[in-house]
């Protein structure tokens, strides 16, 4: 059960059967708000840089590589399997467990009496520069600077980072390429045709292309990383915006899409991400040329190679095969508990308990 400020939280329990598996749909009466950076207060936000600085002194607890923070075992969580948790039907349920449990830290380790913000990203969309978020005080620090691309201000500016780039395990300092051309990706615009997709196996690979894209490829650097982006902390940000356009999704065809996944397990590595244009005339974030043209006209990079490792097996527990089903176990590796996609279904379930303000 989750508490914030002092607030006692009733529920009203139904439940959802679908091919035999009950989703957790126990709805409770008070729930948390999650709310846009740009919202909040300065000592709100000031509250919330201060508790992620605490999550990056605090000793890691779990020996997973390349940690010596509680800031980096969330890292590590999103590197160690990232071939399963990008490109596949688990993508936005994962990242939804993510983001709650980097929540949940902040909250219980951290002293945090907060909720974990989000980047209201259309509103900075074509000028991520400008944005608050990026602001040396009450932000999370500007661009990094050449030829390292090391921030050179904010409160993370010291932060070393033993994860990545990659699956790779060394120090490194928290990097930015900030790209106002990228981040147009993020306009609503974008937002707009995935909320006109019907279907998940539709609109997750629409969420995850240009909203997903503009975020990530806006800033650049470490966020451009898929393995080992959460190594800047703006990355919570941006992941909580997108789980924010997922429920907006859902939210247009109550109840049915509480239980509504579909998707492969194990992504192809070769192929480009999943709903981004194709063809020589496509506009498309990735991969990040000046003019925005993709160039492999056959959804497939050429004479790509599958050489990545992925740091865990490829199996998933609760989903045998290589379809992504409401069992399918999301792996937290001890950072809290893990959970079932049907778990994190509905946010304003007993489990998580929040919603979008």
């Amino acid at each position: 059960m989750k508490w914030h400020y002092g607030t006692v939280v009733a529920f009203l329990s139904t439940a959802i059967l679908v091919n035999g598996i009950s989703i957790r749909t126990t709805h409770c009466t008070v729930k948390s708000q999650r709310k846009a950076w740009h919202t909040l207060t300065r000592e709100e936000k000031l509250s919330y840089l201060r508790a992620e600085q605490c999550l990056m002194k605090l000793p890691a607890k779990l020996g997973l590589p390349g940690t010596r923070t509680r800031f980096d075992e969330l890292q590590a969580c999103h590197a160690m399997q990232a071939e399963v948790t990008h490109g596949v039907g688990a993508f936005l349920p994962y990242h939804r467990l993510l983001m709650h449990a980097h929540e949940y830290l902040l909250q219980t380790e951290c002293g945090y009496n907060g909720t974990q913000p989000y980047w209201d990203e259309p509103r900075d969309a074509g000028k991520f520069s400008k944005s608050e978020v990026l602001d040396p005080e009450v932000g999370f620090g500007g661009d990094g600077v050449p030829p390292s691309n090391c921030i050179k201000d904010g409160p993370f500016v010291n932060y070393t980072n033993g994860i990545g780039p990659g699956h790779l395990i060394s120090d490194h300092c928290i990097d930015r390429q900030v790209n106002d051309f990228t981040s147009q990706f993020a306009n609503q615009t974008f937002v707009d045709q995935c909320y006109q997709l019907q279907n998940y196996s539709t609109a997750w690979p629409c969420i995850e292309a240009s909203p997903h894209i503009g975020g990530h490829g806006g800033i650049g650097a470490e966020m451009l990383n898929p393995i080992s982006s959460p190594g800047d902390p703006i990355f919570y940000l941006h992941h909580t915006y997108l789980d924010k356009v997922w429920w907006g999704w859902q939210s247009l065809n109550l109840p049915i899409r509480l239980s509504e996944i579909t998707g492969n397990n194990v992504q192809d590595l070769c192929a480009v991400i999943p709903g981004v244009p194709t063809g020589p005339n496509s506009t498309s974030p990735i991969p990040f040329q000046p003019n925005g043209t993709f160039p492999f006209p056959n959804g497939t990079i050429p004479d790509c190679v599958n050489k990545t490792t992925p740091a865990i097996s490829q199996r998933i527990d609760g989903d045998p095969g290589n379809v992504t089903t409401l069992s399918h176990v999301l792996n937290m590796f001890g950072i809290i508990s893990n959970a079932t996609i049907g778990d994190v279904m509905d946010i304003g379930n007993r489990f998580l308990c929040y919603e979008y303000v």
